[in-house]
């Protein structure tokens, strides 16, 4: 049998109010003025203003970098990454989803081996750990707070680098539901989506071990149970904290066993058409199992099974639609604007993207660009 290896935080915290205990823990760390990494939206909501002054409190400074785009790019890394340099910061805070998260980690990657961001796309292109970063979740989705994969938009090849890397992981991890109170309606369901996609991609995995079998069918399970009454009622803290373990247990999976060409597929969209990267996992997320149940019937029938239905890929497939309609996914990508005339790329760049990815069965430039006109 092949050997596995299993990445994660070394510390991961995780339930309401846990955010105090985070900010104890940095402090144990040592961290004298560190880089906040965020958006515009979470200056606005008062949070990045509540984590500055808790860190402020246990004698840590904050220099804040609130530049980062939905699509994190390399502009933004460049960025933030001068900033970090110029304020002589000695470690690095994530502060929302992915965007922020991914961007973070393409800053402390650089700021500790050089370069530029470009540098490190492919598998474990760095020389060393990046600057620590602590990544504190505000969505339950992209599960980027723990895992190894940070995506970068390279704006002038208009396409995502996939940069997969055992030296971006966190060293501290944060999963407050308190802090996830405030999302809206249609960011909990693309969030929740793109959890949902994790599962089942690294499910069918030809990777897959008995570990992250189990973490993608409990996070299938809870996200079934879970993610419709989040999006109805963001205040139901219990569908939050239940969402919150949902994405992490997803992220243990696919983090391990690797995605499929759902996302291969999706950031190229992300990319070429900056839209926002759950939506386009979860109307694409369909149609590609679709293809693979060719090779994965039995596994997508486990699926099936994890979400309460019956036992088979067809099942498994409905109600992964009718839980995308239910929390309100785009039925189609016309309705994203994807344009027919521009498939041949897209599937191109889709299939160079998952060379390192582990789909069940590896597809041609025309079935990549059937699959796409099939979610039109």
């Amino acid at each position: 049998m092949a050997t596995s290896a299993f990445f994660i935080p070394c510390v991961n915290l995780m339930g309401a109010g846990c955010l105090q205990q985070a900010v104890e823990t940095m402090r144990g760390y040592g961290y004298r003025k560190v880089l906040m990494v965020t958006d515009t939206g979470l200056v606005k909501t008062g949070l990045a203003g509540r984590v500055t002054e808790l860190l402020g409190g246990v004698g840590i400074a904050t220099v804040l970098f609130d530049g980062v785009h939905p699509n994190p790019t390399t502009a933004n890394v460049g960025a933030g990454l001068a900033l970090l340099r110029e304020h002589d910061c000695d470690a690095v805070v994530s502060l929302g989803g992915g965007s922020p998260h991914d961007c973070a980690k393409g800053i402390a990657l650089v700021a500790a081996n050089g370069g530029k961001i470009q540098d490190y796309e492919g598998v474990d292109k760095s020389a060393k750990p990046q600057l620590p970063l602590v990544a504190i979740n505000t969505t339950a989705g992209t599960a980027s707070e723990m895992t190894r994969f940070c995506i970068i938009t390279d704006e002038s090849r208009h396409i995502k680098m996939a940069i997969v890397d055992k030296h971006t992981t966190p060293v501290l991890s944060v999963n407050d539901p308190e802090t996830m109170a405030g999302m809206p309606a249609s960011l909990t369901a693309a969030t929740g989506m793109d959890a949902l996609t994790h599962a089942v991609e690294a499910y069918v995995s030809t990777i897959a071990t008995p570990i992250t079998d189990a973490c993608a069918l409990k996070a299938v399970t809870l996200i079934a149970g879970h993610l419709r009454r989040a999006v109805r009622n963001g205040l139901d803290m219990e569908a939050r904290e239940q969402m919150a373990y949902a994405q992490f247990l997803a992220g243990m999976a696919f983090n391990n066993a690797s995605l499929g060409y759902v996302h291969a597929m999706a950031h190229q969209l992300g990319g070429f058409y900056d839209l926002p990267h759950g939506v386009c996992n979860a109307v694409l997320l369909p149609h590609v199992q679709v293809f693979n149940a060719k090779a994965a019937g039995q596994r997508l029938a486990d699926v099936g099974a994890a979400l309460g239905v019956a036992a088979n890929a067809e099942a498994a497939i409905a109600a992964i639609r009718q839980l995308a309609a239910d929390v309100g996914i785009p039925a189609g990508l016309t309705q994203l604007g994807v344009k027919e005339e521009d498939i041949p790329e897209l599937a191109a760049n889709a299939l160079k993207d998952a060379c390192g990815l582990t789909n069940p069965i590896q597809a041609s430039h025309d079935e990549i660009c059937a699959i796409f006109k099939a979610a039109l």
